[in-house]
């Protein structure tokens, strides 16, 4: 792929102050990597290790997923450590694969938010430390209203009454509800198409799983 991964293009943003990917790209780079973990989970196929280096991006910067289907089970088969490599990676992985050692479609929700969640705020899930993930940290700064917080320097520029904020905030909750602790609660690949189209999150889904729901302290 001529333009590589989107770990090289989030890396080059950091060091350019996010001015490498705008809203608009990073919204279609997310709605890309959506339909195509959507297209596999129709098709009855599950990814298991969603995250940036395998998010590849052709000439026009349309996302390609890699590094799934036969391609990882031909891996799994020449070494002894399958189970590990079958699981996700470090930081994007679900706790319930890690326990079972096996991927699933919920799982590959899981890994697509916490991606989403860094596309979002520039921040890696790994340099967190102690208690702290991208996910309570995200949790964190919406708990105490600090939205700007959360915004990649790229993303500073955006107009809070524009539709891109709304945008922008829509696609925290998505992040949000991916990563919520009980598979149960997760959308279906399909669904966070549908949401990341431009439609709002559907109301069935439980309240419990969207931390954007609740009021901020004062």
């Amino acid at each position: 792929m001529p333009n590589g991964s989107l770990a090289t293009l989030l890396q080059e943003a950091s060091h350019q102050d996010g001015h490498v990917l705008n809203w608009p790209m990073r919204h279609l780079i997310a709605l890309g990597i959506s339909r195509g973990l959507a297209f596999l989970h129709t098709s009855n196929m599950v990814h298991g290790d969603v995250k940036p280096q395998n998010v590849l991006f052709d000439a026009d910067f349309e996302a390609h997923l890699s590094d799934f289907g036969l391609d990882r089970l031909a891996i799994a088969t020449q070494t002894e450590a399958s189970t590990s490599t079958s699981v996700g990676t470090l930081g994007y992985v679900s706790p319930e694969a890690v326990v079972r050692g096996e991927g699933s479609k919920e799982s590959d929700v899981y890994s697509f938010g916490i991606v989403m969640l860094e596309l979002l705020t520039g921040k890696r899930p790994i340099m967190f430390r102690d208690d702290e993930d991208i996910v309570k940290w995200v949790k964190k700064h919406l708990q105490r209203g600090q939205i700007i917080e959360l915004l990649e320097p790229g993303l500073l520029e955006l107009d809070p009454e524009a539709s891109e904020w709304e945008e922008f905030l829509l696609g925290i909750k998505v992040g949000l509800l991916c990563t919520a602790p009980d598979p149960v609660d997760r959308p279906t690949m399909s669904d966070i198409v549908f949401m990341l189209e431009g439609c709002r999150v559907a109301h069935d889904i439980p309240s419990s799983a969207d931390p954007t729901s609740q009021p901020s302290p004062a």
